[in-house]
């Protein structure tokens, strides 16, 4: 589900006259790491593209980095669009996405607008990302309840290379081509019971295989805890709402958008919550200028 709350606004200058690519991430220059980790995700743009030129990037989000609010996913969608778009291209959505993926997996999904199936393939070409239904088409919002906007110790990439030391990881891969047509049913249905219980299972699935991963990864903090156990308790009272969890402390809060305002309220009254963020469904990568 792409948010029009949260976003990445990227720039890039494809510049003959540059020995290395540059990278500034919220008006500084980034650390090597990130630096790197663009270059490679640029390599393969320039060989796709026919370039030899190297990049200055300039890319800015309004809201936590590292922090399990999907900014990989984000930045990367916002790269590839931006690099192709600055080179004089222009590909179809369907390739961009394939590009994406290569920066960060959930980056094919926020290429789409709304909401948004990630093909498994055999092939680069194959594994792509297409919008199944628009974001109008259902009004959920995600009222994220921020409980530390500092940067994770662990990053994804690592918890993902670390999964399959959990004894529980292949139960979790077996079932989720099911989970995610039970999820994308519902969707399609609207049907918010069935929706809050799939989602929620599938994060707590996630998190229990971090947990049990060697090294175990735990995200969650006290105040995530009693976010989630609130969030179901609230549900079971007759609100619509329910939770999920990136690879952070943050908990994604998702409800009807005509119950905005009682989540948030109720949100920012409990221990441990020190801020919130709205999002409605939200719209495709876009070219700004």
């Amino acid at each position: 589900m792409n948010l029009d709350g949260l976003y990445t606004e990227t720039t890039v200058i494809w510049d003959n006259q540059l020995t290395r690519d540059q990278l500034i991430i919220n008006g500084r220059s980034a650390e090597t790491f990130a630096r790197d980790r663009v270059s490679t995700h640029l390599d393969f743009i320039r060989r796709r593209l026919g370039l030899s030129a190297h990049a200055q990037v300039k890319s800015a989000n309004n809201f936590p980095m590292g922090a399990g609010i999907a900014s990989s996913a984000s930045s990367f969608a916002a790269l590839t669009v931006a690099a192709v778009a600055a080179a004089g291209f222009e590909l179809l959505e369907r390739e961009l996405t394939t590009i994406a993926r290569l920066g960060s997996g959930s980056a094919s999904r926020s290429i789409p607008a709304g909401f948004v199936e990630w093909y498994a393939g055999a092939t680069h070409e194959e594994s792509y990302a297409v919008s199944f239904a628009p974001p109008n088409y259902w009004e959920l919002t995600d009222i994220i309840a921020i409980i530390s906007d500092e940067h994770k110790a662990v990053i994804s990439s690592d918890g993902h290379r670390s999964a399959n030391s959990s004894d529980l990881q292949s139960a979790r891969v077996v079932g989720a081509v099911e989970r995610f047509e039970t999820c994308k049913q519902a969707v399609l249905s609207r049907n918010f019971e069935t929706f809050a219980e799939v989602v929620e299972r599938d994060s707590n699935l996630m998190h229990a295989v971090m947990m049990t991963s060697r090294p175990p990864l735990f995200y969650w903090q006290p105040a995530t805890l009693m976010v989630m156990e609130t969030i179901r308790r609230w549900r079971a009272e007759g609100l619509e709402v329910c939770y999920t969890l990136d690879a952070g402390p943050n908990v994604h809060c998702i409800c009807l958008r005509n119950s905005i305002e009682l989540v948030s309220q109720r949100l920012r009254t409990m221990s441990g919550v020190v801020d919130i963020r709205v999002a409605n469904v939200g719209g495709p990568a876009t070219v700004i200028a």
